[in-house]
């Protein structure tokens, strides 16, 4: 009698064990199926979003004129460390003003 009951112990508590490790899977299969089924939602809504067109072409960037007083007047502004208005830079480059004078000066 004594054997019986140590052997009914010993399996009553693989039983316990099997059984614990059985809810800890099952919950674990509850997570793994409700990660599923929101890719699967994922996918099926990545599915009606319409795809993107060809990108637009960029219209071509304007060519750089290669006349010197160009190139004066960019490089105007880089030798002072102010802003500089129109007048300002025809005065840089020696070029008339008469344009920009105000009214009753």
């Amino acid at each position: 009698m004594a054997h019986l009951e140590t052997r009914e112990s010993a399996l009553d508590e693989q039983a316990g064990q099997i059984r614990s490790a059985m809810a800890d899977l099952a919950a674990r299969l509850g997570e793994l199926d409700a990660e599923i089924e929101n890719l699967r939602v994922t996918r099926k809504t990545l599915q009606t979003v319409p795809r993107p067109g060809p990108a637009a072409e960029q219209p071509p960037r304007p060519e750089m004129p290669d006349h010197p007083a160009y190139q004066q007047i960019l490089t105007a502004p880089a030798d002072t460390d102010r802003p500089m208005r129109a007048r300002d830079i025809c005065q840089a480059l020696d070029l008339p003003t008469g344009l920009f004078a105000r009214p009753g000066t």
